[in-house]
Order: C-alpha cells, then structure tokens, then sequence
C-alpha cells in the first residue's frame, strides 16, 4: 500500500512540472500567450488566443506593446481590450 502511495505522489508530482511546461502549436496560441506576457495579464491568457484568432495579430502586438510603454496606466490588459474595440484593427473575416 505505502508502494502505490509513493507513485500517486511521484504522479502527481510529474503532473504539476508537466503543466508549468507550455505547450504552444499554433500560431494565435503563441500570439496570445506574447499579448498576456506583454500585458502582464496572464490569467486572461485565453481570451487573447481567441482574440489573436479574429484580430490581426501583428496590430494588436503592435498595440499591446505601445501600451506596455505606458507607465501612467494600471490595468493594462482592461486597457487594451477598450482599446482594442475603438481602434481601426479589423477583423480577419472583413479583409
């Protein structure tokens, strides 16, 4: 029994190291985990994947790191998406 406790542990250990890896296969996923990075918001990680796969993903780096220039703002990432929504960025499906 002691034997089967010992390799949960060592499972769930090799589980925890296996999840701070990122494993990143498309091109929107690295252009939104760049855009969580740069905006210093990475627990909305997702969400700018799923925009990276609508927006422009060269404009909206190019806004996220004009942004990230910006000492005077507090909430980087919540001024990026109003931002985002104001800006001249268009979607992919209207090119």
């Amino acid at each position: 029994m002691d034997n089967l406790k010992k390799v949960q542990a060592d499972y769930l250990k090799l589980l925890k190291e296996r999840a701070k890896t990122s494993r990143v296969y498309t091109r929107h996923q690295l252009t939104g985990l760049a855009l969580a990075d740069i905006l210093g918001d990475p627990k909305h990680k997702s969400l700018y994947m799923r925009l990276s796969k609508i927006y422009d993903n060269n404009e909206m780096l190019r806004l996220a790191k004009n942004l990230a220039e910006r000492k005077d703002i507090e909430n980087k990432g919540a001024y990026f998406m109003r931002m985002l929504k104001a800006s001249d960025i268009r979607k992919l499906e209207e090119k």
